[in-house]
């Protein structure tokens, strides 16, 4: 099973772009509610590997890392998605994000997957939803 999100945001494309391939902008919007990111390794080239430290409000941080599959700015973004000491029911999957214009907003897809439950794909859902908000809000100069 997949997930698929898409959201219309303020910005062109390359300033949506931008938000997504430069670490110090990621940093201000993956993520749920209420999580930090401590450090990342994040640079956007086929082949290269990545790793983010996500620092939920209570508890310990964890990891997720993966490679970057695609590369093609300001359009598309594969990479793969693993969870450092995985869930018994997470799988790598490939998450796709992809950008394009409309009019003077930019329009964002992304598809994940495959997921082995719906709970793991409903946990990606929450994660990635709050992430777009946040994403918005970073674009319309509120974050």
């Amino acid at each position: 099973m997949e997930l698929e999100l898409e959201r219309i945001v303020p910005g062109s494309p390359a300033a949506v772009y931008e938000a997504v391939a430069d670490p110090a902008r990621l940093a201000r919007w993956w993520g749920p509610q209420g999580f930090t990111i401590p450090s990342l390794d994040w640079e956007p080239r086929a082949g290269a590997a990545y790793r983010i430290q996500m620092q939920p409000p209570e508890g310990d941080a964890f990891y997720l890392a993966g490679e970057f599959r695609e590369v093609d700015p300001p359009g598309r973004l594969a990479f793969t998605f693993r969870w450092e000491d995985p869930d018994p029911d997470d799988v790598e999957n490939v998450a796709l994000l992809t950008i394009a214009g409309r009019g003077g907003s930019t329009h964002v897809a992304l598809v994940q997957g495959p997921f082995r439950t719906e709970a793991r794909r409903q946990l990606h859902d929450d994660g990635w939803t709050d992430s777009f908000d946040k994403l918005e809000g970073l674009l319309s100069g509120g974050g």
